[in-house]
């Protein structure tokens, strides 16, 4: 009675030790399969993101270039337009002077217009300036 006894406890420990070493050869593979299946899906989507962000560190390369240009140069470029400006300025007054004079030439002949049409003799007016 033993010998059946033993050999029934003998299988349940075989069978016990068969499952477990089966579990534990299987576990990896299921667990690389899940890793593999995850990294499929996944992949494009991080390969996007990281094109987006090296195209982004590029743009923002560039414009920090621009900045960091424009703060160096940027106190004598101002100065060069400043200076260009004023010269300008100063070099205009020619031409505002003359519009002066046309402005005030052409108030006197409208004057003059005036008085013609509310019936003076031009005798009496002076004649336009010619300034």
């Amino acid at each position: 009675m033993e010998e059946p006894e033993m050999q029934l406890k003998g299988k349940k420990v075989t069978d016990k030790f068969t499952e477990s070493v089966y579990v534990l050869a299987n576990e990896p593979s299921v667990a690389l399969y899940r890793l593999q299946e995850h990294v499929r899906r996944s992949l494009p989507e991080l390969a996007q993101h990281k094109a987006d962000m090296q195209r982004w560190e590029e743009q923002s390369q560039g414009a920090i270039y621009t900045v960091e240009y424009a703060c160096r140069s940027g106190t004598q470029g101002l100065r060069m337009l400043m200076n260009s400006a004023v010269k300008n300025l100063v070099d205009s007054s020619v031409y505002f002077r003359s519009v002066e004079g046309l402005l005030k030439q052409a108030i006197s002949i409208r004057d003059h217009m005036n008085a013609t049409a509310q019936g003076h003799s031009p005798e009496e007016l002076p004649p336009p300036s010619s300034a």
